[in-house]
């Protein structure tokens, strides 16, 4: 077992020796307590070396299981390959197939799958395999959904991880967050590892399954179901999405949710709008911006209790170094990626995150977006939609947009509202809205309502739910015509 693994297996085994009835992990149907988490995944373990497992996937539901055969997969030194479940079957047997995965743990809808990809039932879902072409080291594989269909697999070590989880536990510990309540699929590189900074706090992780939380899909949300389950746990942290801060601001400025007590809520993902961040602070969430990617075992930078600076990603975390190319293109160094799967693996050194960023005097990083999206202007001025669609996005009205003005003059918008039902008038105020926190090279000058959303079916969206940039201006090229009659936004 590695120093870091080591470390993790003392500290659980700590927690239940101080507090041996203390709820380590809770589920919709069961509890685990501390004194008897190691003692459970230790029977995992030998069920996996009686099978003699190496590389496993968790195709599971948030739950009691999952972490259990979680910690099970990474004690036992093995690796672990996470896929969530808005993953297509297509995209599963590309995974499970590009891994040498060899053990499969499923849920039951899943099983004419498995058994149309050469997996045979039995105690575990087996089939034999070739030498597979994870990295040696690989403890986690997680894969990322760009913007191809064809997920890309990014080889994780124990050390990585752990290091990660460490850093998350130290930035909250100061708030003494005692339940974090799992919202994110466990798949979800970033709620994993959130999981894992919880037990290292010895505190209660809540995995309630995701049907109970409320999220179906890449992107869908029962809202209702979201706040019944908020009002039960009464969790003192969460990790969110934008797309989940938004709707958890809007219910606490309704009154339908009270955010009092919580302690610790971080948010990342995407970028979050300057004003989505102010109501959050005006209704008392709790809440703290961060920043990571999947090749740095995600979270690189994080505001936290005593360190934070509204519309930054916050400081780097101690367990990385962090600093920018002549670009402006954020490079770290430290827990990053043993390698991409299939290939070899990347020279020591600093990884290009594709970001841009600068720092302000105290060390606070500030992102401007991703590299490769970054368009120029007809009057010469660099612009990254991200920016200004985190903007539109964020206040309410508009739930997608696609911001293009390569070339052009005037930059011109994509819109889908939140409530088909809306008026153009309405729109054009939330354009309008947005605009007044932007510099004029960046704001809306144009844009065109969209006839239908923006989609996995339509071959738009990522199945994690980011616009498939190229796919969409393809398509709209005719709209975006400077030469077409558009909604012009009068300054």
């Amino acid at each position: 077992m590695s120093p870091e693994l080591e470390q993790f297996h003392q500290r659980l085994r700590g927690h239940a020796q101080r507090d041996a009835d203390a709820v380590a992990l809770l589920g919709d149907q069961r509890k685990v307590s501390y004194a008897e988490l190691l003692d459970e995944v230790e029977q995992r373990r030998l069920r996996l070396r009686e099978h003699g497992a190496r590389v496993v996937a968790l195709l599971l539901d948030n739950g009691v299981e999952a972490m259990l055969w979680d910690l099970a997969v990474l004690f036992e030194g093995l690796a672990c390959v996470t896929l969530p479940g808005f993953f297509t079957p297509a995209q599963r047997a590309h995974c499970l197939a590009r891994s040498g995965c060899d053990v499969v743990i499923a849920e039951a809808a899943l099983d004419d799958e498995l058994r149309a990809a050469g997996y045979r039932p039995g105690p575990f879902w087996q089939r034999p395999v070739a030498t597979g072409q994870l990295l040696p080291g690989t403890a986690k594989l997680t894969f990322t959904s760009g913007t191809t269909g064809t997920p890309k697999g990014v080889c994780l070590s124990a050390a990585s991880v752990l290091g990660v989880a460490q850093a998350l536990h130290q930035a909250s510990a100061v708030n003494a967050p005692r339940q974090h309540l799992a919202l994110l699929p466990l798949a979800v590189l970033l709620e994993n590892i959130g999981g894992y900074a919880a037990l290292l706090a010895g505190a209660c992780l809540s995995l309630p399954s995701l049907q109970r939380v409320g999220l179906h899909g890449a992107s869908g949300v029962d809202a209702p179901r979201l706040f019944a389950l908020l009002a039960e746990c009464q969790p003192h942290s969460l990790i969110l999405v934008p797309q989940l801060l938004q709707l958890l601001v809007l219910a606490a400025e309704q009154g339908a949710f009270d955010p009092r007590r919580l302690r610790f809520v971080a948010v990342g993902g995407a970028k979050v709008s300057a004003s989505l961040l102010a109501r959050a602070q005006h209704v008392g969430l709790p809440l703290y911006e961060g920043y990571g990617l999947s090749e740095c075992a995600s979270v690189v930078c994080l505001n936290r209790p005593r360190a934070q600076r509204p519309g930054s990603v916050g400081l780097p975390l101690p367990h990385v170094q962090v600093r920018l190319a002549d670009d402006g293109e954020v490079l770290v160094q430290g827990a990053t990626l043993l390698g991409y799967l299939g290939e070899p693996a990347p020279a020591e050194g600093w990884w290009p995150t594709g970001d841009l960023g600068w720092f302000d005097a105290d060390g606070y990083l500030y992102l401007r977006g991703r590299k490769k999206h970054q368009f120029i202007t007809s009057f010469g001025r660099n612009v990254n939609p991200e920016w200004v669609e985190a903007e539109l996005s964020q206040g309410g009205v508009i739930a997608q947009a696609l911001v293009h003005g390569e070339a052009q003059a005037h930059n011109h918008a994509l819109l889908w509202p939140h409530d088909p039902a809306i008026g153009d008038q309405h729109l054009a105020e939330a354009v309008a809205q947005a605009n007044q926190g932007l510099p004029d090279y960046a704001q809306v000058h144009r844009w065109s309502r969209l006839s239908e959303p923006f989609s996995t079916v339509n071959g738009l969206l990522t199945s994690n739910g980011r616009l498939r940039r190229d796919a969409i201006i393809e398509r709209y090229r005719p709209l975006l015509s400077p030469t077409l009659p558009t909604e012009d936004i009068t300054p």
